[in-house]
């Protein structure tokens, strides 16, 4: 976090941002100088956390964004409102998680539905946008950060650069990323591996 601390107007966006390693991803941002758009549903923790940073006196500042990730439409509005606002992002991470109680078996289509969508397209069209934001405003020391979580006893699909890993938790990884020649770009992809019992998902 230091690499873009005390540089003036550099943009974050941290997705789950309320609760969990998402809130300290935050704070920890904001003491390092960078305006942060936190994205949540849940807006009031997020903004309860913004106000107790700006008492604190830190130079960055936190900007909670009420966003469900469910939704493409409400995630390309919110990069919308942070391009009219803020230009665009140059770090992301991505580390909205969902997790339903729905087994392989005998779970529901609806369940499996919003993990998709949350886990995996909701990451996927957030990595797509920040980096379009980067190239758009010649970034060329940008990162996207994405937490992928592992619950015992559960299969999880992972999906790295150039699609050579398609299931199965991968441990901490960095790969750049490639536009459609394979023609490396400047900007860089982190994948973090975090097991369940360390972090926080949202189950419901």
């Amino acid at each position: 976090m230091d690499r873009w601390g005390g540089q003036s107007g550099r943009v974050a966006l941290v997705t789950g941002a309320s609760v969990g390693i998402g809130a300290s991803a935050a704070e920890e941002l904001v003491r390092s100088g960078m305006t942060v758009v936190g994205c949540a549903r849940d807006v009031e923790k997020m903004q309860k956390l913004a106000v107790e940073l700006q008492a604190a006196g830190h130079s960055g500042v936190q900007v909670p964004f009420q966003c469900d990730l469910n939704s493409e439409e409400e995630i390309l509005s919110m990069f919308a409102a942070i391009k009219e606002q803020h230009r665009g992002v140059d770090v992301c991470i991505n580390n909205a998680g969902l997790a339903h109680p729905e087994s392989l078996l005998n779970g529901k289509t609806s369940g499996w539905k919003k993990m998709l969508d949350v886990n995996v397209l909701a990451l996927c069209i957030c990595t797509r946008e920040v980096y379009q934001s980067m190239k758009e405003r010649n970034v060329d020391d940008g990162h996207i950060i994405n937490i992928n979580r592992d619950l015992p006893g559960r299969l999880l699909l992972s999906f790295q650069a150039g699609g050579k890993r398609a299931g199965g938790p991968p441990s901490t990884t960095t790969r750049h990323l490639s536009d459609a020649n394979e023609q490396p770009l400047t900007q860089c992809t982190t994948v973090v591996h975090k097991r369940w019992p360390n972090t926080w998902l949202a189950v419901s």
